[in-house]
């Protein structure tokens, strides 16, 4: 295999510049020089397409791909539909999935990421148990599926196990959340360092510690797994202030909001990592941005549940940095994430270019969270095609009618506000193709498998209706 190549596409976004004419040179997977072909490395030309760094899904649940276009209606004529309703739903497909029905969906929803330009995803997984609350043979069974499927498409992954010791205080847990529950931190930790083990020869496999919630680990908690997160040099990413409903429980039983909790238990700090971060006091936005956290948000996904809207401008202003994630794989599109910060913003606000600060910085700060910004999230180098970093990078076809007439004097703004998933010709992992024109390259599971699989798996768990 060919290890040291320099890639020409007509366009080339790399360390933050626009290029023409330039190449990226690559060897062993990792960026030697953005320039002049380097002498020795086998050109290839790529005319007509524009390489850009790979987008980054800082947090989802592949799982929950199963659900999509499940939960679109009211339950009953006079039902309420919204988080909790759809949360229901979703544990009625968390009881029903086995390893094999897990696998196969997770696998397709991680190949249609890939398709999307993504090239490298955190993974919060909660699914540890077997429907009646006991562990498999292999403790991680689960999360090794999910690895696998990743990895069989050819994703990065980090697998960010979340820890999970409760439905709530004072709350009897649902059924299906006897697969998430685990009888401690110490346990917990054991069975990531299995896992760990399980993938030390794989530089495409990282592991993560991730407290689901506050609502799910009390004090001790989350301050044993900050700890643990913080001796390994881990990334800890933890669910915060999704729902009213949550911050309101949380300061019910402990008197403070979910951000001050987990400032008070060690557990806010820079490599610390807040998915959704929606209903926030002035005081949480000021402990995040001192602590230099970052906020994943999943405007997609949080739109469809009707969470909220995250209010990036009040956390950029005070400190914090921001990621995007897939969530619950309502859609896949990457880019799509990154405008809907600013858009649903707009629509709150009153306002345009809120997020534009300084002025002319709007669009590199939001392609900057869906590459290097996610990157960044999960403890790894990368997301800007600089020298040393990964290969990691998505061909875009200049002439795709959402980036036409742009691409040049305004390709930052055209791709951020108008790319669509389509505009996505192939997908590079450490210099090696996962997606070529749209589908996957010899020596990977082709598409039409991973369809037939995904369906297979989605008449046993809907009876196919």
């Amino acid at each position: 295999m060919t290890t040291a190549q320099a890639f020409q596409p007509e366009l080339l976004l790399a360390g933050g510049s626009l290029h023409e004419g330039a190449a990226l040179s690559v060897k062993d997977g990792v960026v030697a020089a953005v320039g002049p072909p380097l002498p020795g490395f086998e050109r290839v030309p790529l005319p007509g397409r524009i390489l850009v760094p790979g987008f980054v899904s800082a947090h989802g649940h592949s799982f929950q791909r199963a659900l999509r276009g499940r939960t679109e209606a009211r339950g009953g004529q006079a039902g309420r539909s919204d988080f909790w309703s759809w949360r229901s739903a979703m544990y009625a497909a968390a009881r029903r999935l086995d390893p094999d029905r897990l696998e196969a969906v997770a696998r397709f929803a991680f190949f249609e990421l890939a398709r999307a330009g993504v090239t490298c995803a955190g993974e919060f997984h909660y699914l540890h148990l077997d429907p009646d609350g006991r562990p498999y043979a292999d403790p991680c069974e689960l999360e090794l599926r999910v690895v696998r499927a990743a990895r069989a498409v050819g994703l990065r992954i980090v697998l960010l196990r979340a820890a999970y010791a409760r439905a709530g205080a004072g709350t009897e847990p649902d059924p299906a959340q006897r697969r998430f529950v685990e009888p401690s931190p110490e346990v917990f930790l054991e069975r990531l360092e299995h896992l760990a083990r399980q993938f030390r020869n794989d530089d495409g496999v990282r592991v993560g510690i991730a407290p689901h919630s506050v609502r799910a680990c009390p004090p001790e908690w989350l301050s044993a797994l900050a700890g643990a997160a913080r001796a390994r040099d881990l990334p800890l990413h933890v669910h915060a202030a999704e729902q009213p409903a949550e911050v309101a429980a949380c300061r019910a039983e402990h008197g403070r909001s979910p951000v001050q909790l987990l400032a008070d238990a060690g557990a806010l700090e820079a490599r610390t990592t807040l998915v959704h971060a929606i209903h926030l006091d002035d005081a949480d936005v000021a402990a995040i941005g001192r602590a230099g956290a970052t906020v994943c948000a999943c405007p997609l996904t949080e739109r469809n549940l009707g969470d909220g809207v995250v209010p990036a401008d009040r956390l950029v202003a005070a400190g914090a940095r921001l990621a995007l994630g897939v969530d619950a794989h309502a859609e896949a599109d990457p880019l799509g994430e990154a405008r809907a910060l600013e858009l649903q913003l707009r629509l709150v606000r009153g306002e345009r270019a809120v997020l534009d600060g300084p002025p002319g910085a709007l669009a590199a700060r939001l392609f900057d969270a869906a590459t290097a910004g996610g990157m960044a999230s999960l403890g790894l180098e990368g997301g800007r095609l600089a020298v040393g970093e990964p290969a990691d990078f998505v061909l875009l076809d200049v002439d795709d009618p959402s980036i036409a007439g742009g691409e040049r004097d305004a390709l930052l703004p055209s791709l951020v506000f108008g790319a669509q998933p389509g505009a996505v010709r192939s997908t590079f992992v450490a210099g090696q193709p996962v997606v070529e024109d749209g589908w996957a390259p010899p020596g990977r599971p082709t598409g039409a498998d991973l369809l037939a699989d995904f369906r297979a798996a989605m008449r046993a768990l809907w009876g196919g209706a």
